[in-house]
């Protein structure tokens, strides 16, 4: 693993402190405060690699300036018929905390279908929860667990995966690109649940595509991944797909309280309801225009898009050697494992 030196993030602040005053209006909002963490992530993203550090925080910088992300914040997803949608096609939550205070993210990878909107629409969703954490959920675990917390840990279920979600890879490369360059080092693991045995296979072909920081992270759990997450978490903190065996991912599933993923769970509403004070606050008289935001794509291999773009290069092998055409929960992963 790379070890950050103090020469390295000296030198780095060295150079930022030479970029233009709009870049450096921007990397205040990011870093609010505490520039070193930041340092530290791009740092760690180019393997201390100075100069490769400061070049992609540069870009970084200047796609936020150029896209407005530092309002992202300010512009809700309306009418909110059209956020439910989204938000049932696009599932992602955050049911709690780790003991330790990290915020966990949980994405129904096997089941979002990202059919309800256009690209633009879920683009600017992924931004929006990315910089509600960033901002909003991070500082607050930070004020009440009285220590920094600037990462998260993510949990990602695999239950109704088919080989229909190859039709989303250009989405699917388009959110790995914008984290990777714009938002890197923010998540310190990744638990893999309810997985098929195609994930498994898949994954011993692109495991090696990831540089040796990011396959540490990875952890393919047993079943819904219920017994290892509770060796971190309480159980009022695990997701809905995680809480007993057998449960699946299904995105209705259990109360709209317990379920994660649905708008009417406190952390979407508590979401949703910040977004639209903000649009208020800075924009008082005008009315909120509806409309996606449209933000710049990036078009670099990352990699995440590499890994992205592999795993679907063996999603579709796989279906064809086997025949498959739909679902692939019949082939589970536990049987795989040993």
């Amino acid at each position: 693993m790379c070890v950050i030196s103090e020469e390295a993030i000296n030198q780095f602040e060295a150079l930022m402190e030479q970029v233009d005053e709009a870049l450096i209006t921007t990397f205040k909002n990011i870093h609010q405060g505490c520039p070193r963490d930041t340092y530290v992530r791009f740092l760690t993203a180019r393997e201390g690699n100075v100069a490769k550090a400061h070049a992609m925080l540069v870009d970084s910088l200047t796609w936020r300036v150029q896209n407005e992300i530092d309002d992202i914040l300010a512009k809700p997803i309306i009418p909110t018929e059209l956020y439910r949608a989204i938000r049932d096609s696009q599932l992602i939550g955050m049911p709690g905390y780790t003991r330790e205070g990290l915020p966990v993210f949980a994405f129904g990878a096997g089941l979002s279908t990202f059919d309800k909107a256009s690209v633009h629409y879920y683009v600017q969703s992924h931004i929006q929860i990315n910089e509600y954490r960033d901002h909003v959920i991070l500082p607050a675990a930070t004020k009440k667990y009285g220590k920094h917390i600037s990462k998260s840990l993510k949990v990602l279920d695999m239950t109704g995966l088919k080989l229909s979600a190859l039709n989303q890879i250009k989405l699917l490369t388009i959110i790995s690109s914008i984290d990777d360059l714009n938002y890197p080092e923010k998540v310190v693991a990744y638990y893999i649940v309810n997985a098929p045995y195609i994930f498994s296979a898949c994954w011993k072909v692109v495991k090696p595509l990831l540089q040796e920081r990011t396959r540490k992270k990875v952890q393919i759990l047993s079943g819904c991944g219920q017994d290892d997450l509770l060796k971190i978490m309480d159980y009022s903190s695990l997701p809905h797909f995680c809480r007993r065996e057998g449960s699946g991912s299904s995105r209705y599933s259990g109360s709209s309280n317990e379920n994660c993923y649905s708008l009417d769970h406190p952390f979407h509403q508590q979401h949703y309801d910040y977004i639209k004070q903000q649009a208020l606050l800075r924009r008082p008289v005008r009315p909120v225009k509806q409309g996606s935001v449209h933000v710049d794509f990036p078009d670099a291999v990352t990699e995440g898009t590499e890994f992205v773009q592999t795993l679907a290069s063996e999603f579709q092998k796989f279906g064809k050697q086997n025949g498959l055409a739909q679902s692939l929960d019949d082939l589970n992963i536990d049987d795989h494992l040993a």
